[in-house]
């Protein structure tokens, strides 16, 4: 590990850059958010640097969270390659937690000396064999990585097993109760317009990664058997408009058609929750979802693929139902098996399937559940408990101080 000497005491605070890329909506962004307005009561300054406020093609105005996150005071910076360094040496970081961040970011901190600590949402960028000795080089700049789940931090590990496992450090993501209100569910299914209708929903954007045409062709099997049953994805469309198309053009095609409600991006799912009788996602791959936590912490019972934080998430089947991951072995998915898979049958379809209609025939004793489910993921999922563990790591960083365990919980 590049070694740095600091003049940080721990006196002082930590001054923690949160670097992102594109700060509009999605997961990874949402944890970024969440460090940048906690991370000041473990001590740490924090500010948060950004590079676009939309994906390329994207339409509209984007930087929806810049925006929010601005409007609570806290700091915020866009850069450019150009000005990262002038900025870096003015701001001076102690450390840098990166989400996503762009490359030529951890070049600037590299040749400057400021330590960085990669978290790991997820491992897409991973999931071909070509990535594999960049990301070795890569590495070499990186003084400590968090994983969001053990089953992201064996793949990394699998993938690069040149890098330290000492210095892989697994801190779950966590779910604050006290954002994900409780809306009135009989309200929230007149506005819906059901009644006795069986709920399923799915936040999740249209893309290959979510594999909502797999969910889709699944959910024509729960629809033939159960013809209470509606399935309601609500997501991004325009990260993949041919996939979306496609997708929709499925949907249309199939007996269950006028059951399957596609929606655009939902900034407050809240109601969308109250409303579910269970959330569904067929993914290719995750890190730690956090829509499937807010679900939990909405009382909701969750349907999740064999994916990064699934396991924890679901508990044994407390929870909810694990299925298999839709292109097999978990720890072994690549993106030429999804790709391969995109608009194709997927060996998970019957259990999945299964898992749903097993939803809607124990809907009764889910519904009896729903304050238990709640009570026990905002339990489980502290939201001070991911805290305390990234601060744990990004001042052990800071500060050349040892890091803690490979599993902070």
């Amino acid at each position: 590990m590049p070694p740095r000497p600091t003049e940080v005491t721990g006196r002082q605070p930590v001054r923690c850059a949160i670097a992102a890329s594109v700060l509009d909506v999605g997961g990874a962004e949402e944890v970024a958010a969440f460090l940048a307005r906690r991370l000041p009561s473990h001590g740490f300054e924090t500010v948060v640097v950004y590079s676009g406020t939309r994906l390329p093609g994207q339409e509209g105005e984007g930087g929806r969270l810049a925006r929010a996150l601005a409007a609570e005071g806290v700091a915020t910076q866009l850069l450019t390659p150009a000005e990262a360094a002038t900025w870096m040496r003015s701001w001076q970081p102690d450390v840098i937690s990166a989400h996503n961040a762009d490359n030529w970011l951890l070049d600037v901190a590299a040749e400057l000396g400021v330590p960085w600590v990669e978290t790991l949402h997820d491992m897409h960028r991973l999931y071909h064999p070509d990535s594999w000795v960049p990301e070795r080089r890569r590495a070499r700049h990186i003084s400590a990585q968090v994983a969001v789940s053990d089953l992201v931090r064996q793949q990394y590990l699998a993938r690069n097993p040149t890098y330290p496992g000492d210095r892989l450090v697994t801190v779950p993501n966590g779910v604050d109760g006290s954002r994900v209100r409780l809306v009135d569910r009989e309200q929230a299914r007149v506005a819906l317009g059901l009644t006795e209708e069986f709920l399923f929903v799915s936040l999740a954007r249209y893309c290959l990664q979510k594999n909502t045409f797999g969910l889709v062709t699944a959910f024509a099997e729960v629809a033939g058997e159960h013809p209470e049953a509606h399935l309601l994805i609500a997501g991004r469309a325009n990260d993949d408009l041919l996939y979306y198309e496609q997708t929709r053009q499925l949907a249309a095609s199939l007996p269950a058609a006028e059951r399957i409600h596609l929606r655009g991006h939902c900034a407050n799912p809240l109601a969308l929750l109250a409303a579910a009788d269970a959330f569904v996602l067929d993914s290719f791959f995750e890190g730690w979802s956090l829509a499937s936590m807010e679900a939990l912490a909405a009382g909701v019972p969750v349907v999740l693929t064999d994916v990064g934080g699934a396991r924890e998430q679901l508990g044994g089947g407390q929870r909810g139902h694990l299925v298999a991951n839709p292109a097999g072995k978990a720890e072994l998915v690549d993106w030429q098996v999804i790709n391969d898979l995109r608009y194709r049958a997927q060996e998970n379809r019957a259990e999945l399937a299964s898992a749903m209609s097993s939803m809607v025939r124990e809907r009764a004793a889910w519904a009896a559940s729903r304050q238990h489910l709640r009570d026990e993921a905002i339990s489980l999922f502290s939201p001070d408990e991911s805290l305390a563990g990234h601060a744990q790591v990004l001042r052990a960083v800071a500060l050349d101080e040892p890091l803690p365990p490979a599993q902070v919980r």
